[in-house]
C-alpha cells in the first residue's frame, strides 16, 4: 500500500496503527519470526516473539540494512517483517537501488543475501506499506497552494520510483490534510478491535478455501497467484465487464490486472461473500490512483 499526501496528514499513524487490526500469530508464524529475529540479534535465550513485526527503517539505511549481509549473512529488515509489516516512510528519500530491491520479495515472499562465501534465502512475506509526500515541498493539490516550481516539482520526486515498484503496489491512495474541523468530529463508530474481528473471519474464510482446495500450505490470498487466483476471484458478469474495460481504459499489465483481482477477492471475503461483485471491482480499481494525478494538481 502506498498512501500519498501532504504533512501532518496521519499517513504514519495509520501505517503504525495497522498491526493493531492483525490476527495474532498462530504456534507456526511465531516460529518463524522467532527464528528469524533470533538470527537478527533480536532475541535472546530462546525466547519466542508473540507480536507480529512492525519494522520501519530511516531513509538513509543501506541495501544490506534491508536485504541483509555482513560477516555472518544476518537478515535485513524485510526478512525481520515476515508476517508482519515493512513500513518505509518518506518513500522518495531512499536510495534507488534500495527501492529495487523490494522488487523480488514482494514477488517471491524471500529475500536472497548472496556474497562470494555464502549464499543464504530468508523468508520474507510481508506486508509493505508506504508513504511519502506528493511532492519535494509536499503540499502540491491541496486547495490555494500553487508550488513554486511547477509541475516539475512533483514530477522529479515522483520520478524516484519506478514504474515497476509502483506496478507492485495493490493500493495505491492519497490521504488529504487534516483540517481543525475534522479533530472535533465524534469518534469512529467502528474501532480498531472491530475492524480485527472482521480481518480475522476473512483471512478464516480464506484459510478453509485453500484447504478445500487441497492446499492447506497457502492460507491468504496474497499467497495465491496465476490460474489459482483466477479460480478464486472470479467476478461476476458485471464485474468482469467492468474488469475489462477499466484495464484498457487504465493500462493495466498483466500483473496490475492481477493484483486487482487479489484486492477485490479480500474485499469480497471481508463482506462475507463467495462471489466478487461488480462493486467489489470498482473499489479496488478505485484503490490503483496513479500519481499522475498528483503531478497535474502541481
Amino acid at each position: 500500500m502506498l498512501m500519498v499526501g501532504p504533512p501532518g496528514a496521519g499517513k504514519s499513524m495509520l501505517a503504525q496503527r495497522l498491526p493493531s487490526i492483525l490476527p495474532p500469530m498462530d504456534p507456526r508464524e511465531m516460529l518463524d519470526v522467532s527464528m528469524v529475529a533470533s538470527l537478527g540479534g533480536e532475541l535472546k535465550d530462546g525466547r519466542l516473539s508473540r507480536r507480529r513485526p512492525f519494522r520501519s527503517p530511516h531513509h538513509s539505511a543501506s541495501m544490506p540494512a534491508l536485504v541483509g549481509g555482513g560477516l555472518r549473512a544476518k537478515p535485513g529488515e524485510m526478512a525481520l517483517a515476515h508476517h508482519g509489516v515493512l513500513f518505509l516512510d518518506e518513500l522518495p528519500e531512499f536510495q534507488p537501488r534500495v527501492l529495487e530491491s523490494l522488487r523480488q520479495p514482494l514477488e517471491t515472499g524471500e529475500t536472497v543475501v548472496a556474497r562470494a562465501n555464502y549464499h543464504v534465502t530468508y523468508p520474507a512475506q510481508f506486508q509493505f506499506v508506504a508513504a511519502m509526500n506528493p511532492c519535494k515541498c509536499g503540499m502540491a493539490g491541496e486547495p490555494g497552494h500553487v508550488c513554486k516550481k511547477g509541475p516539475r516539482c512533483a514530477t522529479d520526486y515522483q520520478a524516484r520510483i519506478s514504474g515497476p515498484l509502483l506496478d507492485r503496489m495493490d493500493i495505491q491512495i492519497e490521504l488529504p490534510a487534516v483540517r481543525i474541523a475534522d479533530l472535533t468530529l465524534p469518534p469512529p463508530k467502528e474501532s480498531s478491535a472491530d475492524v480485527a474481528v472482521r480481518v480475522a473471519a476473512a483471512r478464516l474464510r480464506q484459510k478453509q478455501r485453500f484447504e478445500k482446495l487441497g492446499m492447506a500450505h497457502l492460507r491468504i490470498n496474497a499467497q495465491a497467484d496465476g490460474a489459482l487466483l483466477e479460480e478464486i476471484a472470479q467476478p461476476d458478469s458485471a464485474g468482469l465487464k467492468l474488469m475489462r474495460d477499466a484495464a484498457d481504459a487504465m493500462g493495466l499489465s498483466a500483473r496490475g490486472y492481477h493484483r486487482v483481482l487479489r484486492v477485490a477477492r479480500t474485499l469480497a471475503d471481508l463482506d462475507g461473500r463467495e462471489q466478487i461483485a461488480r462493486l467489489h471491482i470498482a473499489e479496488a480499481l478505485s484503490y490503483r490512483q496513479k500519481l499522475a494525478a498528483f503531478q497535474a494538481a502541481a
